[in-house]
């Protein structure tokens, strides 16, 4: 049997709340590191627009202390 997307996410969808952390740890692994997260995309380009904007620290001028 072959599953489809859809499948899977019925499956989830039934997954006890508490095994859901455990679920989305063991499915991270099958996603390639190359290949950036909608979440990551996001922060990207909210760092262009700041890059942009003029909105960014110089490394030197921040107190690492």
């Amino acid at each position: 049997m072959n599953a489809s997307r859809q499948q899977l996410h019925k499956i989830i969808d039934v997954v006890d709340p508490e095994e859901i952390d455990f679920l989305y740890h063991l499915l991270i692994k099958f996603i390639p590191e190359d290949i950036a997260m909608s979440d990551e995309i996001e922060a990207i380009r909210i760092g262009r627009e700041e890059l942009r904007r003029g909105e960014t620290v110089k490394h030197d001028e921040i107190d690492w202390n």
